[in-house]
């Protein structure tokens, strides 16, 4: 559970971050979250890199709202170009989010922000 007001999550260390490695996570949740909607999962997010930028985003499609990955840390297409969606093969690309094939063309993942403190990442929790 998280305190208001705490906004950053620690992820990984620059270090854990390879490439070709997707590490997910958890967003905790407040206990004005949980009083509200006790029954809803956690929001769960992955960070990766791309090229050498890290990236990372909510793990949700945004047409369905489902979980990206296919099996733990599998987030790519066959070629290794594209995020895809396990449930309905949407394509989106990793530099952006955006959706370029599947039923929410147009639309993007959400991408969240990104910070390194004293060498490890952090991604700001979605308000």
């Amino acid at each position: 559970m998280v305190k208001t007001g705490s906004s950053w999550l620690p992820v990984c260390t620059r270090a854990e971050l390879q490439a070709g490695r997707f590490i997910e996570f958890t967003m905790p949740r407040t206990e004005a979250e949980l009083a509200k909607h006790p029954d809803t999962l956690p929001l769960t997010g992955f960070v990766f890199l791309d090229g050498a930028t890290p990236r990372a985003y909510l793990n949700r499609c945004p047409h369905m709202g489902v979980e990206l990955n296919w099996k733990p840390g599998r987030f790519m297409d066959s070629d290794n170009l594209f995020l895809q969606c396990s449930t309905h093969g949407a394509l989106f690309k990793p530099k952006d989010g955006e959706c370029i094939a599947g039923p929410c063309q147009g639309d993007a993942l959400t991408a969240l922000d990104l910070q390194e403190s004293g060498g490890v990442l952090e991604v700001r929790l979605p308000e």
